[in-house]
């Protein structure tokens, strides 16, 4: 248990900052759950626009330090490969 003013206030600090992160978190998984649902469903121009709007959200996550730069770079990869795969 923290004793010190300081200590006390970096715990609440820390519930706030957890809360809001994982706001975060589920809101970029939100997104990609939309390109994946569009992606599976065959349709490649929903899917294409469920991506566009993915993108800035993931990036978002990054800048927020929610996720790393390399992770989000690969599931961004990732998904544009299957998206572009969907005519061929």
């Amino acid at each position: 248990m923290a004793h010190h003013m300081s200590a006390k206030k970096r715990i609440r600090q820390t519930e706030r900052k957890t809360q809001v992160n994982r706001a975060r978190v589920s809101r970029i998984r939100t997104y990609v759950r939309k390109v994946e649902e569009a992606i599976t469903g065959g349709d490649k121009d929903v899917a294409a626009s469920a991506f566009q709007a993915a993108q800035p959200e993931m990036m978002r996550g990054v800048n927020k330090g929610v996720l790393h730069r390399n992770t989000v770079a690969r599931r961004l990869s990732r998904l544009s490969r299957r998206i572009n795969a969907m005519n061929a």
